[in-house]
């Protein structure tokens, strides 16, 4: 069976740093803002490493339990479900750790135990057999800014066990061209582009705190997609990037619909 071509451009070389991690034997932590592909850079890596690839997002919900098992009662007779980090562990899979940074002080207590140089963690939840892990067993996590809701400072002692440490921002415009256009046609280059540097302009307004909103590279995919659709560029413009912002009132839809028109026209 022929293999998908991949819609993911390693634009800063960060796949050869996560080969090196892995080859090393040592964790990596991918920092950056949602929708800077991510998710997409680790899902890439376990493709091409051939590897089963297990995640978990954090939460202020996730628990002890999601990570490590919990007790079971089935016709009267008391069990144990193993959970994701104890499979990880024994199986020597890839361990996605998604939005660490968003996870309870209990839960990094616990994940701490078993990311140390031992790579070890005491079932006392069960048994209390000793899990060591598999010798492939290799560990990706995820942080985002601290200005997005529900992210805490990670404590010194969790990012220590991450020494491999990927920043993930935003690519070049001509890059995010590139990747745009691998999820759309090309025949809309010079509209794409114009797509491109309003998401750039909204970006840079937020980061200096003038609008609430960051378009992700999901947003410039979907502009593309609409224009395929035969939108035009203003409307796909209004539809995917501008009115997200009414949420905040009418004050900020009416600065990003300004933005808009200047680019786009009325």
């Amino acid at each position: 069976m022929l293999q998908a071509a991949s819609t993911y451009l390693d634009w800063n070389n960060s796949i050869d740093i996560l080969n090196k991690a892995y080859d090393a034997g040592l964790f990596a932590l991918i920092i950056g803002p949602k929708g800077t592909g991510k998710t997409s850079l680790v899902r890439e890596f376990a493709a091409k490493k051939s590897a089963n690839l297990e995640s978990v997002n954090f939460s202020l919900r996730t628990r002890e339990s999601h990570l490590v098992g919990a007790k079971t009662l089935t016709d009267g007779s008391i069990g144990f479900d193993e959970g994701i980090l104890i499979r990880s562990m024994r199986e020597g899979s890839l361990l996605y750790l998604d939005e660490i940074n968003a996870a309870e002080a209990d839960v990094l207590l616990r994940l701490d135990e078993a990311l140390d140089d031992r790579r070890q963690i005491v079932l006392k939840e069960s048994t209390g057999e000793m899990i060591k892990a598999n010798e492939k067993w290799f560990v990706v996590a995820t942080i985002n800014p601290l200005t997005h809701v529900g992210t805490k400072e990670l404590p010194p002692q969790i990012l220590s066990r991450f020494p491999i440490r990927i920043r993930l921002d935003y690519p070049p415009e001509e890059t995010e061209l590139q990747i745009v256009k691998r999820y759309a046609s090309s025949g809309h280059d010079e509209k794409l582009i114009q797509g491109i540097k309003l998401a750039n302009t909204l970006r840079q307004a937020a980061a200096v705190e003038e609008l609430y909103y960051s378009p992700s590279l999901r947003e410039t995919i979907a502009f593309a997609k609409l224009l395929d659709s035969g939108m035009n560029a203003r409307e796909a413009a209004v539809i995917v990037f501008g009115n997200v912002y009414s949420q905040w009132g009418n004050v900020e839809y009416q600065k990003v619909n300004d933005i808009i028109t200047s680019m786009f026209g009325s």
